[in-house]
């Protein structure tokens, strides 16, 4: 069974480096799944998950929604109680994607092991939303060590 699995998607750059800090932080422990590659079985094979992708129109991307959509009746039943955390690229807010993803996977009854991780990049103009990003490298960092803290404590079955 995959430790981690990190399902994400990214339009401008963002959701992509911060979802390849967190596998760097994890290790060989984890695998990067692109949303619209996902599969139920992808997620079957995971013992825990992270959600990574950028927040549009104040909710999650729509090849996320697309993955859960997807994804999301095949897994009834089959992934209660295991781990999961999320990390959403924002231009100002990032909490209607946050609550999206929340709703959904209460429903597969997974168990939140870490906060919220919101980054506001500051875009607000079409230009800045539309621009490819560049996430800092203090940012990536956290995303890093999110990553290791993850791995470590679903392989000490903590989670």
């Amino acid at each position: 069974m995959t430790h981690l699995a990190i399902v994400w998607h990214s339009r401008t750059g963002a959701s992509e480096q911060l979802a390849a800090a967190v596998a760097q932080g994890a290790g060989q422990g984890c695998r990067l799944i692109r949303a619209v590659d996902c599969e139920p079985e992808d997620l079957l094979a995971a013992a825990g998950y992270l959600f990574v992708c950028p927040e549009n129109l104040a909710t999650m991307s729509g090849a996320m929604k697309e993955m859960f959509d997807r994804c999301y009746y095949p897994l009834l039943g089959a992934v209660e109680g295991r781990p999961y955390a999320t990390i959403i690229a924002a231009g100002s807010d990032g909490r209607g994607a946050q609550a999206q993803i929340d709703r959904i996977v209460t429903g597969w009854r997974l168990k939140r092991v870490a906060e919220p991780f919101i980054v506001n990049l500051g875009a607000q103009t079409p230009e800045t939303i539309l621009a490819p990003k560049q996430v800092s490298a203090v940012t990536l960092e956290q995303a890093r060590d999110l990553g290791a803290a993850l791995s470590a404590g679903l392989g000490l079955g903590i989670f």
